[in-house]
């Protein structure tokens, strides 16, 4: 029988802490871990720790240099493209790192097997997001596969791993956190790592229309606005 204990991957952005509200919700005793890969982006861990530390959990961080691997504009000196929402999800883009979510999950797992928690949670979407293969539904199923075959505890006991916001669009994870009380103003979600979200990046356009689809408003500050999102502010006196 599945215990309440759970590993909750959190990297700062606008889903993970959203996942890890609804497993704090949902009565599971969670321990977050984040990963320091050598991303662009170094930015998110200050934000993983700050929303820990809203919660009064322990992060734990895990290190690994992915930049060895490369093949990714987070992690090489790939630029970090800049598309319009007709063009995001029509392609896998460069910001896809290989096969992130499969060692993460899998470390995740290692973690899980040493404290004896049955769940994973992940904070993936397979709707509004920028395509990349692995947060597609069929592979959380065939991982969670591997992880029961290919460790003790899975064997023994079973790992599970949860996708709570798989099928909802940003808007419908901005209004579910907003109930769970987020505090989406310690969230970071650019690719690029500086002290202000970029506003141009696919996962800065994700957001901002999350956002404004739900009617709500992003509390962080932007160096600038795509045109749909400054529209939007203009038309409700925000800008």
């Amino acid at each position: 029988m599945e215990n309440r204990k759970a590993v909750v991957l959190i990297s700062g952005g606008l889903d993970s802490p959203t996942v890890l509200a609804y497993a704090i919700d949902s009565g599971y005793t969670v321990y977050p871990v984040s990963f320091d890969y050598g991303q662009r982006h170094i930015r998110e861990l200050r934000s993983s720790e700050e929303i820990c530390r809203h919660y009064g959990l322990k992060l734990k961080k895990i290190s690994m240099d992915m930049k060895q691997i490369g093949g990714s504009a987070l992690t090489d000196d790939i630029k970090v493209p800049e598309r319009d929402m007709e063009n995001i999800e029509k392609e896998i883009p460069v910001t896809y790192v290989p096969a992130r979510n499969t060692i993460f999950l899998a470390l995740a797992a290692a973690y899980g097997e040493t404290i004896e928690a049955s769940s994973i949670f992940i904070g993936a979407n397979a709707i509004d997001y920028s395509g990349y293969p692995d947060c597609r539904p069929e592979f959380f199923n065939s991982m969670e596969k591997t992880l029961n075959l290919g460790t003790e505890y899975g064997i023994e006991e079973g790992f599970r791993i949860r996708v709570p916001l798989q099928y909802l669009t940003k808007a419908d994870i901005v209004r579910l956190g907003r109930k769970l009380g987020v505090p989406y103003h310690l969230t970071w979600s650019c690719y690029n790592g500086r002290e202000k979200a970029c506003g141009k990046c696919d996962s800065c356009i994700l957001r901002l229309k999350g956002f404004m689809e739900a009617n709500d408003f992003d509390d962080i500050a932007y160096e600038t606005y795509p045109e749909f999102y400054e529209e939007y502010l203009k038309l409700n006196g925000k800008l």
